[in-house]
């Protein structure tokens, strides 16, 4: 049997993970593809790091050159992390002509196309499969599953961390700070846990998955993100009499315009009917909608070693078997194909909206509030006062039809001018998947 040697770069989490994973499945990869993958030198920061499952002393170095450099190493992983050493790796792998495995989505959001360009002129290969919703094989459906359809609209719940911390909110009525904590008691979040909870991880996820379906690549800073920080338990409560559901959800949708997409990451409101709004806790999944497949589902394990060590080592495989068949039958890492694409702003976006305010108690207040609506010609769906709640202010739930981004929020910034309103208002988007 034809045998590949493979220089890993990380023997941490993931990269002990996907050796320990080669160790108890790689015979059985081998005889699926007609490959052996094995594993020639592992670049280790030191010898002694804790890691959950042992590697080999006499297959580690603390020297990565020395995988990347090594002649006898055909496939380079890097599973370090990071936008800058891990960037350094690829690249010098890549102008060697190797072929790389990487689970990066950082370096990727932020360099993916200097990496591809490198890749294709170089002749070598990049492969991130790993990069997004961990196990779930939804790079390789974007790019050859659904290669004959037009992605009309993705929605994805990308972000383990979040959607546990909504999941326990809705689940028990619990605030925000104390599941927070929770969370990073079991190791679900980091210490500060910013990247998760500000929505920035789940950016830099859904921007890789954007590029993809619309063949153009996306700046992150062309994303409009919000995190679930300033989402409450009140908020989560009226959403559920409501008949909905919060997640941070990811959104590309196509608008009417064909070259402008919408790409983005906020709280939204899901109709407890939509199959999204029943993942819960760490789990991920992303609804695609295609122009001949119409909608499907990708559901699974976003994060976490033994979820990321599969998806490296369908990469693996690949790679193997691009090697095998001198690069003739694989679709490169990345296409452009749309030059004229362009990220439509957040304030131009349509959307429903859900709306909190609290307010105080007294005659005329909704009358002045539906009054700045009707102004903005921002039509009004619903209006709930819950009972039950007594003091100096009390809340408001407002249902908004579709409008625009921008005049819901110039309308808002006008009501928390009035002095019937205590605090700022809170707004959410709603998602109905029309």
């Amino acid at each position: 049997m034809q045998q590949v040697n493979l220089g890993m770069i990380g023997g941490g989490t993931v990269g002990s993970g996907v050796f320990h994973a080669l160790r108890q499945n790689g015979g059985l990869m081998a005889s699926r593809i007609g490959v052996n993958v094995a594993v020639r030198k592992v670049a280790v920061k030191t010898f002694d790091e804790p890691r959950p499952y042992e590697i080999s002393r006499a297959l580690m170095t603390t020297d990565w050159r020395e995988v990347v450099n090594d002649p006898k190493i055909q496939i380079v992983s890097e599973l370090v992390g990071g936008t800058t050493l891990a960037r350094e790796i690829i690249l010098s792998a890549l102008k060697l002509g190797k072929p790389v495995v990487t689970a990066n989505k950082a370096l990727l959001s932020a360099h993916g196309e200097e990496l591809f360009a490198t890749a294709k002129k170089y002749g070598a290969n990049l492969y991130y499969e790993a990069s997004v919703c961990g196990g779930i094989p939804i790079i390789k459906s974007l790019r050859e599953g659904f290669v004959g359809n037009r992605i009309n609209a993705l929605y994805g719940i990308v972000n383990g961390t979040c959607n546990y911390i909504l999941t326990r909110m809705k689940l028990e009525g619990a605030d925000f700070a104390e599941v927070l904590a929770d969370a990073q008691k079991l190791g679900y979040a980091e210490t500060p846990p910013d990247l998760d909870i500000e929505g920035h991880d789940a950016a830099h996820k859904i921007g890789i998955l954007a590029s993809l379906a619309h063949g153009f690549w996306v700046a992150p800073e062309k994303i409009h993100v919000e995190g679930i920080r300033h989402v409450s338990a009140l908020d989560i409560k009226f959403a559920g009499e409501l008949g909905y559901t919060i997640k941070l959800l990811g959104i590309v949708k196509k608008c009417s315009d064909a070259c402008r997409v919408q790409v983005s990451v906020y709280p939204t409101l899901i109709p407890n009917s939509h199959v999204l709004a029943s993942v819960n806790h760490v789990f991920n999944a992303v609804f695609v909608r295609g122009d001949i497949v119409g909608d499907t589902l990708f559901y699974g394990r976003g994060a976490g070693k033994d979820a990321t060590a599969s998806a490296v080592l369908s990469d693996l495989a690949d790679a193997a078997l691009d090697l095998k068949f001198a690069n003739k039958h694989r679709i490169p890492p990345f296409v452009p194909h749309e030059c004229k694409g362009a990220v439509l702003p957040i304030n131009e976006i349509i959307s429903q909206y859900f709306v909190r305010l609290n307010v105080v108690d007294k005659p005329g207040t909704l009358a002045k509030i539906a009054a700045i609506f009707g102004q903005s010609k921002i039509g009004i769906s619903s209006v709930i006062q819950p009972e039950g709640h007594e003091g100096k202010s009390v809340p408001l739930i407002f249902m908004l039809h579709y409008a625009t981004n921008g005049a819901v929020s110039n309308a808002l910034k006008k009501i928390g001018k009035l002095p019937v309103i205590k605090g700022k208002p809170v707004m959410l988007r709603v998602e109905n998947f029309e």
